[in-house]
Parts: C-alpha cells; sequence; structure tokens
C-alpha cells in the first residue's frame, strides 16, 4: 500500500496518518479506514487520493476512500438516529457483516467516525480492538484545527 503525502501537514495530521497506514497494514483482514468528520466529510484515508493510474476504473469522487466516507457517515447518522429513537444512549460501534466483506463504524469524537472496510474472514474482535486503540490515540489529537487542517489538505489533493 503506498501512504498518502504528508507533506506540508503539522506533525498531529502526520501523526494521524501514520496511525491509520498502522492501522491497515498491521491488522489481519483490513483493507481501507477512513476518518469522517461529523458533517460527513473525508478527512483521512489510507487510500492514496491521486488520480487513478490509466486505464484504471474510479470508483466515486475520490475511489474506494470517498465510497467508505459516504457509507461510514450514512451508518453512523443511521445508527444514532435509532439509539435516539429507541432511547439507548450514544453509539459506540456499528458493525455490519456482508457475504464478501465488513463494515466497521466506530465515534472518535463529536461527531467524528472512525470507518474501517474489511474481508470477510477478519477476527471481528481483533479489528474492534485495534480500532479501539486507534480512537483512543486520535481521540485527542482530532482537534477542531486538525480537522480543519486534514479537510483543506484532502481538497488540495482530490
Amino acid at each position: 500500500m503506498t501512504a498518502p503525502s504528508t507533506y506540508g501537514l503539522s506533525t498531529q495530521a502526520r501523526n494521524l496518518q501514520w496511525l491509520l497506514t498502522d492501522l491497515v497494514e498491521e491488522v489481519p483482514g483490513v483493507n481501507s479506514v477512513a476518518v469522517v468528520s461529523s458533517d460527513g466529510l473525508l478527512l483521512l484515508s489510507s487510500e492514496p487520493t491521486a488520480e487513478p493510474a490509466p486505464g484504471d476504473r474510479p470508483k466515486g469522487p475520490r475511489g474506494a476512500s470517498a465510497d467508505l466516507a459516504t457509507i461510514v457517515s450514512g451508518l453512523g447518522s443511521l445508527t444514532t438516529g435509532a439509539a435516539a429513537l429507541m432511547e439507548f444512549g450514544t453509539v459506540k460501534q456499528t458493525m455490519v457483516a456482508m457475504e464478501n466483506g465488513s463494515v466497521f463504524v466506530m465515534s472518535i469524537s463529536d461527531g467524528s467516525l472512525l470507518g474501517v472496510h474489511a474481508t470477510p474472514d477478519c477476527d471481528m474482535s481483533v479489528v474492534a480492538y485495534h480500532m479501539a486503540l486507534f480512537v483512543g490515540r486520535a481521540g485527542h489529537v482530532l482537534t477542531p484545527e486538525v480537522r480543519s487542517e486534514l479537510r483543506q489538505s484532502m481538497e488540495r489533493n482530490p
């Protein structure tokens, strides 16, 4: 996997990108990871956002990472609404298991979400554990300033 460029980013933003890349490379079965802001914008992705190679068909506006961000945002909104309707409190984690893969969504802070796309044979408890580690490490770093910086970085590198 090629890590997205971190050139020009603050130390906090580079550390978050490193943690995200590490999650994909070190956890068996994890295909891709995205961090989405509370308003549904992609902040971080484990995939480069550069243009696809000639002949490659892009998947969505920025490839698979944009698709994952859309899914994560939608699942986060749906489960938050369901929890409020049923008066169950805040949503900690959502997991959708499908025939050919799984999607995990976990709250980071103030509405930001961590989304993971994994293989169908992944160890769900290991994925969830590493997501919780990421959230624990990233939650206090994902300040409004860093979110703004990450959002601007994603806009500069479509």
